[in-house]
């Protein structure tokens, strides 16, 4: 079936007024071409069995659009409150496809442990002039193809040698902290970009200096357009169309900030590319082929710097050994894992600073379990098994990313029937999973607003629906850098906790959210930071 936009419905309806002119005939023949349109929308068995899930009152061929034409703020709340109304599952009708809404953890496993719904919606076709067709967005033999390129860059044996680059980066901010002698920190968010992402460029690209103040902010600036301008055109249906776009502001927006945020990636493309041009190739020799991961490694005492592996590593080798990826794939993937890399991470630490100075008890005990691993250390350095030995500290991140996950929610393209608990969603369907919704279930977490790391002690798990926390999505299309995020996380909040002592200004039970590509705060977060004393 072909779903139409609303650039067709006013073509059609457009040739029925020229050819019936003004006459009362001429309008009831509009009449009849719009309700035909809505009937092939709307009509037949796919709107019969959307019609059987409960939601809003949809109007005639606009749907529900009219409900969503709101403010960013006041948008997250709407959708808030209509998962709260309609618990455990709701619909609304947008112009050319229904969208099914779904917050309770047998209708998410339902759906992303399944091996046919891995399409992601059209809503990510927004993100395509931006991230291309990358691992996020793309899907079919690509999306595979991609995968398994890029899976061995999140082996365990490159993940240990990145632990030192997260440690480096976490010294530098610490030390930074304390040289500027100021205790407040006035945007909480905009410091820890800094951080995570010059520890992306560092890890997943292979850039071997920090990053100009002024690129960073250009470039954070730049991400915060886009995702300003993909919002902005989901809730718009006359803008889906990318030709139709072209006559809009937001359009000459997008393309000055996509200069500045495709320019950066080149940069990195090419520094690596000239290093490796430099090398003679020696370090991409060995890299991908047969598909082992554990082929991709080095002895970390042998190399340092330029010479670490890099995931930007691995598609150079694939494109200059078997032509398997171009320039443009490289790209896209640049770009998608730089934005994932260090935005996401920012967030959730963020959200586990803030949870922790409000809690003092908490991270009293977060703060033993880290002094103890940096007893007697000279170069307060972890190592990959003591980062992994902080359960405490990771059982803190997991409860601040259930309160606030990064990812709020997460969209398919559902191309053939899925079954679901209660209802059969249609082909045709766009089904979103509410992150958030999901993770606040009191059905499933018990006064789910409380901050309780002891949620996830095993005793405590066992039991609860697998499905109940998705911080990372699951399945086949689950999160591919999911391990590397949680070491960077517990690296920087154990470094945190032994240098410093958290304390609110500003408190997570006051957070406005925005909704975004990405959970983001309404307005900058405030936090104390006081040195502590080497004798304490």
């Amino acid at each position: 079936m072909r779903y139409l936009t609303i650039a067709d419905a006013c073509s059609c309806a457009f040739t029925a007024s020229a050819r019936w002119s003004s006459t009362s005939e001429g309008y009831s023949s509009i009449a009849g071409v719009l309700y035909g349109l809505h009937y092939l929308v709307r009509g037949g068995r796919r709107g019969e069995l959307i019609d059987k899930i409960p939601g809003p009152h949809a109007w005639p061929f606009i749907g529900n659009i009219l409900t969503f034409l709101v403010s960013h703020a006041e948008l997250w709340n709407l959708s808030r409150r209509l998962n709260k109304e309609y618990y455990p599952i709701n619909r609304v009708w947008s112009v050319k496809a229904p969208v099914v809404n779904v917050f309770h953890p047998d209708d998410v496993e339902a759906l992303i442990s399944s091996t046919k719904h891995i399409e992601k919606s059209t809503l990510y076709d927004f993100l395509h002039p931006w991230l291309g067709t990358g691992l996020l967005t793309s899907k079919g033999k690509k999306w595979h193809e991609r995968r398994k390129i890029l899976t061995p860059a999140f082996h365990f044996n490159v993940l240990q040698q990145f632990v030192a680059i997260f440690n480096e980066q976490s010294e530098k901010l610490v030390k930074s902290l304390c040289l500027e002698g100021d205790e407040v920190v006035d945007d909480l968010v905009h410091l820890l970009h800094k951080f995570t992402l010059n520890s992306i460029c560092e890890t997943a690209m292979g850039a071997t200096s920090d990053l100009n103040g002024q690129v960073q902010n250009e470039y954070r600036s730049c991400v915060s357009k886009m995702g300003d301008i993909t919002l902005y055109r989901m809730l718009r249906p006359w803008w889906h169309s990318n030709w139709m776009f072209k006559f809009s502001q937001k359009f000459k927006c997008q393309v000055r900030a996509l200069k500045v945020l495709h320019g950066f990636s080149t940069n990195i493309i090419n520094e690596r590319k000239r290093y490796h041009d430099e090398t003679g190739g020696r370090f991409l020799q060995g890299l991908g082929g047969d598909g082992d991961p554990g082929i991709y490694s080095f002895d970390d005492e042998n190399v340092k710097g330029k010479g670490r592996p890099a995931m930007l590593d691995l598609l150079i080798s694939a494109s200059r050994r078997e032509g398997s990826i171009d320039d443009e794939g490289i790209r896209e993937e640049v770009d998608t894992f730089i934005f994932e890399g260090h935005d996401t991470t920012a967030m959730a630490l963020c959200f586990t600073l803030m949870l922790l100075a409000e809690n003092e008890d908490i991270q009293e005990k977060a703060r033993i379990e880290v002094d103890e691993v940096f007893e007697g250390k000279k170069d307060e350095k972890l190592s990959m098994r003591e980062v992994q030995g902080l359960a405490y500290l990771e059982r803190c991140i997991r409860e601040s990313l259930r309160l606030f996950p990064s990812v709020p929610f997460v969209s398919r393209h559902i191309s053939e029937d899925l079954q679901l608990k209660k209802y059969v969603v249609p082909g045709g369907t766009i089904v979103h999973v509410h992150i958030f919704d999901v993770h606040r279930d009191p059905n499933f977490w018990p006064d789910p607003l409380v901050f309780d790391p002891d949620r996830f002690l095993p005793e405590q798990s066992q039991g609860r629906h697998p499905f109940a926390f998705v911080p990372f999505s699951a399945g086949p299309r689950n999160c591919i850098g999911q391990k590397f995020a949680m070491l960077e996380l517990k690296v920087l909040v154990a470094h945190f906790l032994h240098n410093f002592y958290l304390e609110p200004l500003d408190f997570s039970r006051d957070v406005r959210i925005l909704p975004d590509l990405v959970l983001r705060p309404s307005k900058p977060i405030r936090l104390k930071f006081v040195p502590r004393l080497q004798s304490d």
